[in-house]
């Protein structure tokens, strides 16, 4: 079975509550539960992650290497400047989906530079919370591609 490290970043946790225009209304537990739901019904096997600090993250991906198949992740803020965070996706050479549940590219200008996304498979932004289902059906569909 295909293994998935679900990753949020920071703020993630704050979902329902944290600017819902932006976000939406969705809970964080609710996502969550949904992106467990998808994983079943397109048999995969997903474990979900979320930190507020850099270095769980970074932890939380190299520990990945011994177990996940892809890597789904929304860095949050550290998107736009975490470069420890892309040395470390680009370090454990796991095939990786950015994710973004607002789309990034039509907010403010900051927001629009990705320091990860030059070195990860992919990128879904804007769907709201299902951003995450979409990017767990392609990290399975990436996989299943280099097996053939």
């Amino acid at each position: 079975m295909i293994k998935i490290c679900v990753l949020h970043g920071p703020n993630i946790n704050l979902l329902g509550v944290r600017e819902p225009d932006v976000y939406g209304q969705d809970t964080f537990d609710e996502m969550n539960r949904r992106i467990k739901e998808r994983a079943k019904a397109i048999d995969v096997e997903a474990r979900i992650f979320q930190s507020n600090n850099e270095g769980e993250i970074i932890d939380i991906i190299h520990e990945a290497i011994k177990w996940a198949d892809a890597i789904v992740i929304n860095p949050g803020a550290y998107t736009h400047y975490s470069y420890a965070i892309r040395d470390a996706l680009a370090a454990v050479r796991i095939p990786t989906v950015e994710v973004h549940i607002s789309n990034v590219d039509a907010r403010e200008e900051w927001r629009r530079h990705s320091v990860i996304s030059p070195i990860v498979s992919g990128k879904i932004v804007g769907f709201g919370t299902n951003s995450y289902l979409l990017a767990l059906d392609a990290a399975k569909n990436i996989l299943e591609a280099s097996r053939r």
